[in-house]
């Protein structure tokens, strides 16, 4: 798995780009999620950093997040798209993620639905005519805020351009199994988004008029092994995708410490279940060979003398 940190991380913060780039890079990450106010931030106070630049430290930028518009006048949502994708283009980010409107499937009629749907659509045509994808993040109170939802979406918007972030937790807030729902949507998942929670009774500490100011409550924000979602087996299943590309999203404090403790274990978890899957072919492969050794012997019949 290819595994980045999230600048948003770093909202509230007093600190250079530069740094979080060398951070990430002494502490075994593959890249750099940007958030799209520090993109177009850094386009206009740092021009010179982008795709050279973060390659200089073995880094990329895998995708932009950002939050496009769905509604109003088309001639802006194109405008604000296109100014999005050249920005990723900057950085050579393959990929943009966005939300799908911001009310929940329920509140919406069928008719609401395939309109938003079809908008998307358009977005991510927009988007592809870039070279780049749009991904949709699985996430409450938005069209995609379950799995059945995120499929209607996809079948609405019906275009090749549109994937799924695939934010773990939120889609077991939603009531669905993610190991399942990985299985079900693994067809259009182009990212992944991994954070906890200490229990399920404390998701509002996520509601985003919390996560982005700056005074808002912290409390139930844990590491990804000390949460209620079961991380373990989660990240088993994703354990043969060695191509994965995932994010730590990470919104509270001790910011370093806890994401370099994170990827570590992380890391520690992959190693030691693709020792148990390699033990266990092994096996399988030695009751197999001694199968298969005893039906040869018992297929010679008599020895003839």
């Amino acid at each position: 798995m290819k595994l980045s940190v999230c600048t948003i991380t770093f909202r509230h913060h007093l600190l250079c780009f530069s740094e979080i780039v060398e951070w990430a890079q002494r502490n075994g990450f593959d890249g750099v999620e940007l958030w799209g106010a520090h993109a177009r931030g850094l386009m206009r106070t740092h021009p010179e950093y982008g795709a050279d630049w973060i390659r200089s430290y073995g880094l990329w930028v895998p995708m932009l997040s950002d939050y496009l518009p769905t509604d109003g006048d088309f001639a802006d949502i194109r405008h604000r798209t296109i100014q999005l994708c050249r920005i990723a283009q900057h950085w050579s980010a393959p990929k943009i993620r966005t939300f799908a409107g911001n009310r929940p499937s329920a509140a919406l009629s069928r008719d609401e639905r395939r309109a938003l749907a079809r908008r998307i659509g358009e977005i991510a045509g927009i988007v592809q005519d870039h070279g780049i994808r749009l991904l949709v993040e699985t996430h409450p109170n938005t069209l995609a805020d379950s799995v059945e939802s995120t499929l209607c979406l996809l079948a609405d918007a019906d275009h090749p351009g549109l994937g799924i972030n695939f934010d773990a937790l939120h889609v077991w807030e939603a009531g669905d199994d993610p190991v399942l729902a990985r299985r079900t949507l693994a067809d259009f998942i182009g990212h992944y988004h991994l954070k906890n929670v200490r229990s399920r009774a404390e998701l509002g500490v996520f509601a985003p008029e919390n996560v982005y100011s700056a005074a808002g409550c912290r409390d139930g924000m844990v590491p990804l092994f000390d949460g209620a979602m079961d991380y373990d087996s989660f990240l088993a299943a994703l354990a043969d995708e060695t191509d994965a590309e995932a994010s730590l999203e990470w919104f509270a404090h001790d910011c370093f410490e806890t994401l370099a403790r994170d990827r570590l274990a992380i890391l520690a978890r992959s190693i030691s279940t693709r020792g148990r899957r390699s033990s266990a072919a092994t096996q399988q492969a030695r009751r197999a060979v001694s199968r298969a050794a005893g039906h040869v012997a018992s297929s010679k019949g008599p020895s003839c003398i």
